[in-house]
């Protein structure tokens, strides 16, 4: 490697050091801050809580063993809503692709369901689906299911032209063009596609869950209103902003790596 190399290497490493401290830094600022304010009386503990009073609350709910139950019970949600969302919306994304009728069909359908308020749906999921942890998945799956498949269809639809009929000069059949073709050059929309279904798929989660859910960060919220305590409404949005950030930040992990794969 020669010394200009290594130089632009050690700068970008520098780079991702100094936005890493400075994320890290407005966190500190924000929450120094607010518990400032609070401690100062300029906003009121009571309807905006602060850090320390959540610090506090999550200790009590860790020693009455409600903490990790109701995370674990979210996160559970969480995983099975986006995976199905994920492979649903790439399966029915790349059927619509193959099949332009049918596409053109769905579409108005695809659009009038994505503007569809999913909570108005919310009593007749429960009634099908029963007052469980089925109908918070039906409900993210709502929810994330029509903005994956337009995301990943969008992005098969930009494949190159010119390689696409450089694939049928050469007489490559239809699966020979989406495994080589379509889906490797649709990597990084499908990689967005992944952000969007994960944020998706949380809101579709709490919402479930502020209907039917005995447990969970979203019954948290709901419970901390029905008793008047604000605390507990916002504990269950500081961990559902921490929980929002690691998904992404795994997200984020895994197309670096596939992208780093394409390069090599």
């Amino acid at each position: 490697m020669s010394p200009e190399q290594k130089k632009f290497i050690k700068k970008i490493k520098i780079n991702k050091i100094k936005i890493w401290l400075c994320q890290i830094l407005i966190i500190i600022l924000f929450l120094g801050m607010w518990e400032f304010f609070v401690n100062k009386g300029i906003i009121s503990s009571f309807i905006y809580s602060s850090p320390s009073r959540i610090i506090k609350t999550v200790i009590e709910l860790i020693n009455n063993h409600n903490f990790f139950i109701h995370i674990f019970v979210t996160l559970k949600e969480v995983i099975i809503a986006f995976i199905l969302g994920i492979t649903l919306g790439f399966i029915i994304a790349l059927i619509l692709y193959e099949f332009k009728f049918l596409a053109k069909v769905m579409d108005p359908f695809l659009t009038m369901l994505n503007s569809l308020p999913k909570v108005a749906l919310g009593p007749l999921i429960i009634i099908i689906c029963g007052a469980n942890s089925k109908s918070v998945i039906v409900m993210a799956l709502l929810i994330n299911l029509i903005v994956s498949i337009i995301t990943i269809y969008n992005g098969f639809l930009c494949t190159d032209e010119y390689r696409l009929k450089l694939f049928k000069t050469m007489k490559a059949s239809k699966i020979q063009t989406l495994t080589m073709l379509v889906i490797p050059s649709s990597y990084q929309t499908i990689i967005a596609s992944f952000k969007l279904c994960v944020a998706q798929t949380l809101i579709g989660v709490i919402m479930g869950e502020f209907l039917v859910s005995k447990q969970g960060l979203g019954y948290l919220i709901v419970y901390g209103k029905q008793v008047f305590n604000l605390n507990y409404i916002m504990t269950g949005i500081v961990i559902l902003a921490l929980i929002s950030y690691i998904l992404y930040k795994l997200i984020v992990l895994l197309e670096n790596k596939l992208l780093k794969h394409l390069r090599d």
